[in-house]
């Protein structure tokens, strides 16, 4: 009895309570919430740094749309956080003290990193997926192979082509619809442009003191977008151009917009301040990508850095070919259009 006695009185030592271990547990994560939040606020700022105002302007973009988490991971891959890491620690050591050979080839190892970074090759075709839409971009450096191609004479009593077969004609890489066409009931012939057409520098439609909202380019690869007669695009120099709008960027600044058009297919044509040129489909009317909006496509060529950007032809029309293959979705019912101009790329010289 008196052994039982005694290990009872062992097994009744006093245990720690539940509402300690819950204490102890909240100050854990109460710990981890501030670490996690002060890490969210460290990342904010280097995103945000005036030593990286690409970035800076991006996370602002996002970060007003979609909020700080969102626009962190857009920005910050665990790619690009090394490589902040990498250059804020060789500027530390830059700061204190490096032999001076160190420091040259330091230098020199980060020149040589920022070149790679700038290298792009001639033509990059970029899979774009944003909330409710997807789409393809050509982004071309050489401007001057961006032109473009018409399926032969136009007006009434003429015909347009497909895209393919006015690609197979130039002999092109890439293309994509162009500008707006007559189209009653959506049974047009697609011969009959809306405005103008200017082909590899030959006014192919339109009356010369008519005025209409282009987006073209010139004989120095610049492009415009904007209201002008056929006359005066002709006396800028516009080698070629077609019609639709609205304007979505002119001269850097984002051009506000009237209207909203609504969640549909978008052609969209643009160029970056170093003269690369941006070509933008976005597919639309279906469950895997509903469309854009002309401010999300104006959003889409903000985030590439165009800083000129005209809107096509979109709807059924908008379609984008690379390689011999079209690489959109159509929405159209009937397959490709029949279109009177086509925005062409040249093969790589």
């Amino acid at each position: 009895m008196a052994q039982y006695q005694r290990r009872r009185k062992k097994a009744r030592r006093p245990r720690i309570s539940n509402g300690i271990m819950g204490i102890g547990l909240i100050a854990v994560a109460a710990t981890t919430l501030i670490m996690v939040r002060s890490g969210i606020n460290q990342l904010s700022k280097v995103a945000a740094s005036a030593d990286y105002p690409t970035a800076a302007r991006q996370y602002k973009q996002i970060y007003e749309e979609k909020g700080q988490l969102r626009a962190l991971s857009a920005l910050f891959s665990a790619q690009k956080l090394a490589e902040a890491d990498s250059a804020s620690k060789s500027q530390i050591k830059k700061d204190i003290l490096i032999p001076e050979k160190m420091s040259i080839e330091l230098t020199s190892s980060l020149v040589n990193t920022e070149a790679k970074k700038e290298e792009r090759p001639e033509t990059e075709l970029i899979d774009i997926q944003y909330d409710t839409f997807r789409g393809k971009l050509l982004r071309i450096k050489d401007a001057s192979r961006v032109f473009m191609g018409v399926p032969g004479p136009l007006g009434n009593g003429y015909s347009g082509k497909h895209l393919e077969d006015i690609i197979a004609d130039y002999g092109a890489l890439a293309g994509v619809n162009a500008g707006g066409f007559e189209d009653p009931n959506g049974m047009g012939s697609g011969g009959t442009p809306i405005g103008l057409v200017i082909s590899e520098g030959e006014l192919r439609y339109g009356m010369l003191y008519g005025y209409y909202e282009i987006v073209g380019l010139d004989k120095d690869n610049k492009l415009h977008c904007g209201w002008m007669t056929a006359q005066q695009a002709l006396d800028k120099g516009i080698r070629d151009a077609a019609c639709f709008g609205p304007t979505l960027i002119s001269d850097g600044e984002a051009v506000a917009l009237t209207r909203d058009y609504g969640y549909n297919p978008r052609t969209v044509i643009g160029q970056t301040e170093d003269g690369t040129m941006l070509i933008l489909v976005i597919e639309g009317r279906q469950l895997s990508s509903i469309g854009a909006t002309m401010k999300d496509a104006q959003q889409v060529m903000l985030d590439y850095g165009a800083v000129n950007a005209g809107n096509m032809d979109g709807g059924a029309s908008s379609v984008m070919r690379y390689e011999g293959e079209q690489i959109t979705i159509s929405s159209s019912l009937y397959g490709a259009r029949l279109l009177p101009s086509c925005w062409l790329v040249k093969p790589e010289s």
